[in-house]
């Protein structure tokens, strides 16, 4: 397979995951801004998981353009990472259909370590291809970022039926600490 149909099949696959999730948003009946209340923790929840998704999206594809031949594992470690994703619009809805409440918010955590843990296999079998010394892997590195997030993960969705409120948090700090622009792979990979 070539490398510009796995692009294309994930970009799409990423495409109606966030139409699913904004299929979630529902028109407030009432005219004033008021009405909007009661949708403020859907909204927050889609805000959320639209960043998320933003984040896998970009590395995504920073990792593919690394590549220099697909496999059978790479297809079947994107396949993965692309499921666990796929369940970003469910485990959002019910988070904010539910107000943040300790189950929902826990599932949204397993989601998200799941995610990241598919990514890790994604990244380590596009390594492993290019070799231990290639300019990818000197590029990732030790990975700071992509080793903290599911140990965060893992403590929020402890905190989530204790304290949800602190496991909303983490899941932002962890968002927001994946938007720094994360230049590693593009600087090797020249696009």
């Amino acid at each position: 397979m070539e490398k510009n149909r796995l692009e294309a099949f994930s970009d799409g696959v990423i495409a109606i995951i966030i139409t699913i999730m904004v299929l979630e948003l529902k028109v407030p009946h009432g005219e004033d801004f008021s009405a909007l209340r009661p949708l403020l923790p859907v909204f927050l929840s889609y805000v959320l998981s639209f960043i998320y998704v933003g984040i896998y999206w970009n590395n995504h594809h920073h990792l593919l353009k690394a590549l220099i031949k697909v496999k059978g594992a790479v297809m079947w470690a994107n396949l993965h990472l692309l499921f666990w994703l796929s369940l970003f619009p469910f485990a959002t809805a019910w988070m904010g259909e539910n107000h943040f409440k300790g189950p929902p918010t826990a599932l949204y955590g397993v989601v998200l370590l799941m995610a990241a843990i598919a990514y890790y296999f994604l990244q380590s079998i596009v390594v492993a291809d290019q070799g231990c010394d290639s300019k990818l892997a000197l590029a990732i590195g030790l990975d700071y970022k992509g080793k903290l997030s599911p140990l965060l993960y893992l403590v929020a969705i402890a905190a989530s039926f204790y304290r949800p409120w602190i496991a909303g948090c983490i899941y932002v700090f962890v968002a927001l600490m994946w938007l720094i622009p994360d230049q590693r792979i593009e600087k090797v990979v020249k696009e």
